[in-house]
């Protein structure tokens, strides 16, 4: 798309606010984010955990927000990226962002519980930013594994509480309460009303409890490359078949 800098400038106001920010020919979609430049400064400290040639590869963005990560995978050499969102503005500014890099990249207006009619499987699936901002996230897990998880999947959340990740006993008696008293305990808070003025977050795991949730959707650890960053593979099947199924304890 061929736009001079002030025709683009006047689009970026028109489609604001923005979350990303994103350079379209040197025009800054969101200059004064309260995190910088963001999220290319965080995207900077773990970017190594992806292949730098992506030639040949399929990617799946879900929650792809202004489409920062889409972007990057196409930028990468991915043969096919499709970004997801709930939210038709954030779609309307990463097709623009889009055409605007001249990058091909798929957007579609859809929620990560419906991934499963996407119908295919993905060699990389990037699920960032999201689990928090879910009424289920469990259930979000579970049907991303089930359904779209090809080859390995990037996730990223953010935590509060607790960064320590010890030895949980496998069991406890009924009687004793010891087990949910310790800060590196697995444990997700609920934010009932508002966090950091946002109506949308509403759960904040601690660092044990988001490794606890992958492990138990079926997902492998492969590697932390960054605090809450994490590169997963799918190995086995969820605990208790999956949140999909009201099957556990049988």
């Amino acid at each position: 798309m061929a736009l001079s800098t002030d025709e683009i400038r006047t689009q970026v106001t028109a489609l604001g606010p923005w979350f990303h920010n994103l350079d379209l020919n040197g025009v800054m979609t969101a200059p004064d984010h309260f995190l910088g430049d963001y999220p290319r400064a965080k995207w900077n400290r773990f970017c190594h955990a992806l292949p730098q040639d992506l030639c040949g590869r399929s990617v799946l963005d879900i929650g792809c927000n202004a489409g920062f990560y889409s972007l990057e995978m196409k930028r990468r050499g991915a043969a096919r990226v499709v970004g997801i969102d709930f939210d038709k503005a954030y779609l309307r500014q990463a097709r623009f962002a889009a055409a605007i890099c001249g990058l091909d990249v798929e957007f579609r207006n859809m929620s990560v519980y419906d991934v499963a009619s996407l119908g295919e499987r993905f060699d990389i699936v990037l699920f960032m930013g999201v689990l928090y901002h879910l009424r289920h996230p469990l259930l979000a897990l579970d049907l991303i594994r089930e359904h779209v998880v090809g080859g390995s999947m990037l996730f990223q959340c953010m935590l509060r509480g607790s960064m320590q990740v010890e030895p949980i006993p496998a069991d406890a008696d009924f009687f004793d309460r010891r087990p949910f008293d310790r800060a590196d305990y697995p444990k997700l808070h609920f934010i009932e009303h508002r966090y950091a003025h946002d109506p949308t977050n509403w759960w904040t795991p601690n660092r044990a409890c988001v490794e606890a949730m992958l492990r138990s959707s079926g997902f492998e650890i492969t590697s932390h490359p960054e605090d809450d960053v994490y590169l997963c593979r799918c190995a086995g099947a969820p605990a208790g078949e999956g949140a999909v199924y009201p099957a556990r304890g049988r």
